[in-house]
């Protein structure tokens, strides 16, 4: 997990509850995406304009790819063997190439990039392009945008992800507050639920069928996805939600805050099925 103000990336063990270590030098860490069958793990270090590879086996950081005005989320597209990075005000994906650790393009999105996600069923990399309002689909052989779809009623779309065999998408609006989900066979809109301001990001539990929303206003929110409908489960107020991971071996829910009393603290929930 980052800890964006130390600009710093922590290594939790989840087996045993354990910090193990801190790697250090990542100005305002951001986005984060492990890719095992390279022994990578990407991280986005928004305050360096650039993006630092670590080895998972020596948690050292390997190399550095810069020129990044500000990166973000982070995906990887197996097939093609290559990596992809939201560049939020640079307004496009980049493209690494995991096998040199070198930028190989960047693909202008026209709009702001939020998010960045692999689509599994589709084969394609999708990116939330906040300042349009679109979801925008990127063929990750071509390193071309194939497709945009308009989101109506969003504002300012930025974090979402993806029920992939249930071919959803779950969108959150940061201008508006709002909860979307969109069907991704049709791209029509099947349900819009307001949550709390700023929501950021957001984690899926595939097989409990749960979704959660931190919103930097300051709760998390959850829900269950009942056929294709998401119903509320409750809301936990904490101050700056900035970010929630959920653990699919175990469901536990992970939600590091920033300042808790002073100090920094990994709160982990244990939802009640």
């Amino acid at each position: 997990m980052n800890h964006m103000n130390a600009g710093s990336t922590i290594v939790f063990d989840a087996d045993n509850g354990k910090v193990i270590a801190e790697i250090m030098d990542l100005p305002r860490a951001t986005g984060i995406w492990a890719v095992p069958t390279h022994h990578q793990i990407y991280v986005s270090a928004a305050g360096s304009h650039e993006v630092a590879i670590i080895d998972d086996r020596s948690l050292k950081v390997v190399a550095r790819v810069g020129g990044i005005r500000f990166p973000d989320g982070i995906a990887y597209a197996p097939e093609a063997d290559k990596v992809f990075v939201s560049d939020e005000s640079g307004g496009a994906d980049v493209v690494i190439d995991p096998k040199t650790s070198r930028k190989r393009l960047t693909i202008d999105l026209g709009g702001e990039a939020g998010n960045t996600h692999y689509d599994s069923v589709s084969h394609c990399i999708l990116v939330a392009v906040q300042t349009r309002n679109q979801l925008a689909a990127i063929d990750p052989v071509s390193e071309r945008i194939v497709q945009r779809y308009d989101i109506p009623g969003a504002d300012h779309p930025h974090g979402f992800t993806l029920d992939e065999p249930g071919r959803l998408a779950f969108v959150t609006s940061e201008g508006n507050g709002m909860l979307q989900v969109v069907d991704l066979r049709t791209m029509k809109i099947l349900q819009t639920l307001k949550v709390p301001d700023d929501p950021d990001v957001l984690a899926w539990d595939p097989s409990w069928g749960r979704l959660y929303v931190a919103s930097e206003s300051g709760a998390l929110s959850a829900f269950w996805l009942d056929g294709q409908t998401l119903r509320p489960i409750g809301e936990l107020r904490m101050p700056h939600a900035h970010t929630v991971s959920v653990d699919p071996r175990t469901h536990l829910v992970y939600l590091p805050l920033e300042n808790i009393n002073g100090r920094p603290v990994l709160w982990i929930y244990e939802p009640v099925r």
